[in-house]
C-alpha cells in the first residue's frame, strides 16, 4: 500500500499531493510539466527553459488573478471548474480582460 504525501495549500487545508498535481486542480498543470520537461530534456539548464518559465508564471498570475476577482465578489470555490476556466480564457483572449 503506497503512502500518500500531504501538502498544505496557501489555504491553510492540508491535500493529498495528487489532489494538487493534475489538470483538474491545477489550471497550469500543462505549463508546469512542459517545463519539468525541458529542464529534463536540457540537462537542467535553466537557460535553455526560460520561454517555458515565463509562461508558467504568466499562466499563474493570469488564474491568481481570477481567484482574486472570484473571491471578492463571493464566488465559491476561487478556483472555476474546468469547463468554465475555458469560457474565462475564450472571453480574455476576445476582450483582453478577465470576466468572472
Amino acid at each position: 500500500m503506497s503512502q500518500r504525501v500531504y501538502q498544505s495549500t496557501s489555504q491553510g487545508n492540508t491535500v493529498a499531493r495528487s489532489q494538487i498535481n493534475n489538470a483538474e486542480n491545477n489550471p497550469c498543470y500543462k505549463e508546469s510539466k512542459q517545463s519539468l520537461k525541458c529542464l529534463s530534456d536540457n540537462n537542467y539548464d535553466h537557460d535553455a527553459c526560460q520561454l517555458h518559465f515565463q509562461n508558467y508564471r504568466s499562466c499563474r498570475e493570469f488564474w491568481t488573478e481570477v481567484q482574486r476577482l472570484r473571491n471578492r465578489k463571493g464566488i465559491s470555490p476561487t478556483m472555476p471548474s474546468i469547463e468554465e476556466r475555458k469560457q474565462i480564457q475564450e472571453i480574455y483572449k476576445k476582450s483582453g480582460k478577465i470576466e468572472v
